[in-house]
């Protein structure tokens, strides 16, 4: 969010929905990676000689040392909370790839309330896979971990695809796959949207959600500008959280 990193496995025919041509007889190219949603089981392979050492994809791009601030308001939509997201120097490995630490820490009102680190690593094609986490929430003063945290590859867990190299509507794609604890899937949305938030104004980022049959009343929509990432996430349903890029720094 060291060593080359892969994915090695055949791709998988994604199920668009909407994106056939005019004429009903052609439709979009499936994404270049095996995290798509399919009919089949989901059983990604990992080969950590295929990949690149850094995470540069441009609609998530995770240069050690750069910092990305967030303000916003929690689930109950009154709560205030400040989300801090560092990419850190770090290396971690995960089924034999050494992926990027990314470390975000959420604060309500001064007060610290969640740390996560979590796992990034890129593909040749330049899809940006997630390999897990691990979450420590806040309990007697101190951060200790929480159940649901771990790496892909421990107690049935499988990373996705988190950000796609070639994102297109209609694309649909695992973003991380543990039964019982996270089924997370991501759907292309739109291209070329326009938003605004505290840190400026763009006219072109793409549009995507995420959501969970874990989950099945809430659906996050995220905003991803181009050389910065993440600039806008908020619950499109299910809940009243959300969060708006305030500051990029690098250190």
């Amino acid at each position: 969010m060291g060593a080359a990193v892969a994915v090695a496995a055949a791709v998988v025919a994604a199920a668009l929905g909407g994106c056939g041509s005019s004429g009903g007889s052609s439709t979009e190219a499936a994404p270049t990676h095996p995290a798509a949603v399919g009919s089949g089981a989901y059983s990604p392979s990992i080969d950590p000689s295929n990949f690149v050492s850094k995470v540069d994809n441009p609609y998530l791009p995770y240069r050690p040392g750069t910092i990305l601030r967030y303000t916003g308001v929690m689930k109950n939509g009154t709560t205030p909370q400040t989300d801090t997201v560092f990419v850190t120097h770090r290396k971690r490995p995960v089924l034999g790839v050494k992926c990027t630490v990314v470390r975000d820490t959420v604060t309500s009102r001064g007060r610290p309330v969640e740390r996560t680190f979590d796992w990034y690593a890129q593909d040749q094609q330049g899809n940006v896979w997630y390999m897990g986490e691990e979450t420590q929430e806040l309990k007697h003063g101190q951060f200790g971990k929480m159940i649901d945290s771990g790496p892909a590859g421990k107690n049935g867990a499988k990373p996705g695809v988190i950000m796609e190299a070639a994102p297109k509507p209609g694309d649909r794609y695992w973003q991380f796959h543990w039964p019982g604890h996270a089924l997370d899937k991501g759907t292309v949305l739109r291209n070329g949207v326009a938003v605004k938030v505290p840190y400026r104004s763009f006219s072109n980022t793409l549009l995507t959600q995420e959501q969970s049959p874990l989950e099945p009343g809430i659906r996050d929509w995220k905003w991803s500008a181009a050389g910065i990432g993440y600039v806008e996430e908020r619950a499109h349903a299910g809940s009243q959280e959300q969060i708006k890029l305030i500051s990029v720094s690098h250190r």
